[in-house]
């Protein structure tokens, strides 16, 4: 009895453990011989399941317009996922 009860309670905290971790990963995109520039533009969005897009507009030209960026220098993508459920994206545009 005391050992089913045990592996109850184990089995609950794993799933919570499981329920609450995530994965992050930012990969550089881009880079060009234009020289880094002191202006940042950012555009974020967010999906689920993996593949529906709720937000469209989280690409480099969004990015870029929302920084006031006209000569891109470098382009960064980070993604969040959390069980494959829910995702958010952010676009890290640098240039003048």
């Amino acid at each position: 009895m005391y050992k089913m009860r045990f592996l109850s309670i184990v089995g609950a905290a794993v799933i919570i453990i499981a329920g609450l971790s995530s994965c992050a990963m930012t990969v550089p995109v881009s880079a060009t011989s234009n020289p880094l520039g002191s202006k940042v533009g950012t555009s974020t969005g967010m999906g689920i399941l993996m593949g529906i897009r709720l937000s469209p507009d989280t690409g480099i030209h969004q990015a870029a317009k929302n920084g006031g960026i006209t000569k891109i220098s470098t382009v960064d993508f980070k993604m969040t996922d959390i069980l494959g459920i829910y995702q958010t994206y952010t676009c890290t545009v640098t240039g003048e």
